[in-house]
């Protein structure tokens, strides 16, 4: 039913231009629209990121959004001269090396947008 509809992610922020500056400057989206209702959406890969504001805000626990890259490790070396900070782990069964886990059949690194929320890159292995 659902199969062939665009998606949108939704995530609450408190300060959207702070916000705009992380996912414009360091993210490096193209600036996109704002909505009557309040929101600005980015166009990324064939689908949405919404920012709405929320004085309140909500910081999501878990990866809230996943970015599909082809070289994990080229692309944390760009994130982080933009000012990207990555997270580093030594969990039993989710430990980092280089800011990279190998979960099964991809690799995965993890960081936080301004408003605390765990955003992560990710490469496909096969």
């Amino acid at each position: 039913m659902l199969n062939d509809t665009s998606v949108t992610t939704m995530l609450p922020v408190k300060d959207m231009a702070r916000a705009r500056t992380f996912y414009e400057g360091c993210l490096g989206l193209t600036a996109g629209n704002f909505k009557p209702d309040g929101k600005f959406e980015y166009a990324v890969g064939g689908s949405v990121l919404a920012l709405f504001p929320k004085p309140e805000g909500t910081r999501a626990e878990h990866t809230a959004i996943s970015f599909r890259v082809t070289d994990i490790t080229r692309t944390i070396a760009e994130l982080e001269r933009a000012g990207v900070i990555f997270e580093d782990y030594d969990l039993p069964g989710l430990e980092t090396v280089d800011h990279v886990c190998v979960l099964g059949s991809e690799k995965a690194a993890w960081f936080k947008d301004t408003e605390g929320n765990y955003l992560c890159i990710h490469e496909d292995l096969a």
